[in-house]
């Protein structure tokens, strides 16, 4: 396979908390950093999505309404991408952080055009804030921003190496798919990614890569086409 022009890195909030489990990994991030930084002097586009994870996991009580935990999960997610975004800028890289709703002058309010130009000029660009509304998970703000931007595919890394027909944690016989098609995943409603995201990619085409972030240089082979996780077909 040939190497992507322009992708879109989902990360968990999770990942980049490290063995913690909770805020950041300053080493965890660097290393990302370093791996999107030879991508972009490689000539690859990259925009992120960044999850809330390590900061809030949506409501957990009956005493939070919906509407609000979800919207302290968009601001989790400002949160990962501001710093995210700076440890990049240490390392050389020119970065942006986007948001579909106001937050005085910490982020840029999304527009498409204005994405797109600085995408084609080298700069990574992070979508945060997740769509701007409840009820939407940062899955489908991936989908939904990847598409927008015209990505050739969503690399998305996790905690396992792809996907499989049952928890390979348990079940020491798991198989992992190489391939799957996203039809797939809606109609058997696999929970690989939500609902809602699997339905915007199956009508956009947009394929996605599973992945690890954990094995060595896995977002380079991810955005090259090397990657030994599964593919998403469409």
């Amino acid at each position: 396979m040939e190497k992507y022009n322009r992708v879109l890195l989902k990360l968990s909030g999770e990942a980049l908390a490290g063995e913690k489990h909770t805020g950041f990994d300053e080493a965890t991030c660097i290393e990302v950093g370093k791996q999107v930084k030879t991508l972009v002097e490689q000539g690859v586009q990259v925009a992120i999505v960044i999850g809330g994870g390590n900061f809030w996991r949506g409501r957990t009580s009956e005493t939070i309404d919906r509407v609000k935990a979800d919207q302290i999960g968009m601001l989790a997610t400002v949160m990962n991408c501001i710093y995210v975004s700076d440890i990049f800028r240490y390392l050389g890289l020119n970065t942006k952080v986007y948001t579909p709703f106001a937050c005085g002058g910490m982020t840029t309010l999304f527009s498409k055009d204005d994405a797109m130009n600085e995408l084609k000029s080298g700069t990574v660009v992070f979508c945060a804030g997740g769509t701007g509304h409840p009820y939407f998970s940062t899955d489908s703000a991936t989908s939904l921003r990847a598409i927008e931007l015209e990505c050739d595919i969503i690399l998305m890394a996790k905690a396992i190496d792809g996907v499989y027909d049952s928890d390979p944690k348990t079940n020491p016989n798991a198989k992992k798919f190489n391939t799957l098609a996203v039809s797939e995943i809606v109609d058997n409603k696999l929970g690989v990614i939500d609902l809602t995201s699997a339905v915007l990619c199956l009508e956009n085409k947009m394929p996605l890569l599973i992945f690890s972030l954990n094995e060595e240089n896995s977002i380079v082979e991810a955005a090259m086409g090397k990657s030994n996780g599964t593919v998403i077909t469409v």
